[in-house]
């Protein structure tokens, strides 16, 4: 190769491959990433937020979205934390905001309400020795894109920071937080 370093500076080789996006604040994401990535997901969309609360603000007729995926197939999963468990409790107190984190998750719960009975459409709680865990990473994931928030200390989930990743070999950073996602659902309880 006659100029690698050039190459390999603008080009990514390693395992940021998979980083397609990365943004300082979680709502520094444009709308229209989330709007794309629910739409164009055909097998699974797993939400495994804490709260998931924003998204029922950001996506319009989400409620009609996501019936619709569902019909046609794909899985639609949304893993929450237990509005009345210790952890949400502790989080809370770390977060001290009006709106808190078991009322973003109630809201959460009464959209999914609206979904009840749609066959492919599911909504489990962290289990209990899960939940500082699911608490301190959110993972958003679309078949093979994912939109992953590690939450910084003492501030809420949208002036975290996020990533976006596009899976492209196996064990990659993908992998690893979708396993992580999948762990967390398979130790989880029904919601309702």
């Amino acid at each position: 190769m006659i100029w690698p370093n050039a190459v390999r500076a603008n080009v990514k080789t390693g395992h940021d491959r998979e980083v397609l996006a990365a943004y300082p604040y979680r709502s520094a994401c444009p709308t229209s990433v989330w709007a794309r990535l629910i739409g164009d997901a055909t097998d699974d969309i797993l939400l495994a937020g804490y709260t998931n609360y924003f998204v029922w603000l950001e996506q319009p007729a989400l409620h009609h979205t996501l019936r619709r995926k569902a019909e046609e197939g794909c899985r639609v999963r949304f893993l929450l934390g237990d509005p009345d468990s210790e952890t949400t409790r502790r989080r809370e107190s770390v977060e001290d905001v009006a709106l808190t984190v078991s009322t973003r998750i109630r809201i959460t719960l009464e959209h999914l309400d609206r979904l009840s009975g749609v066959e492919g459409v599911e909504a489990r709680f962290s289990a209990p020795e899960d939940g500082p865990n699911h608490v301190g990473l959110s993972v958003f994931r679309f078949d093979h894109d994912a939109l992953v928030t590690p939450h910084l200390a003492r501030v809420v989930g949208h002036d975290s920071p996020m990533m976006h990743l596009r899976r492209c070999h196996d064990g990659g950073m993908f992998d690893r937080f979708a396993e992580h996602a999948e762990e967390l659902w398979e130790h989880g309880a029904p919601a309702r």
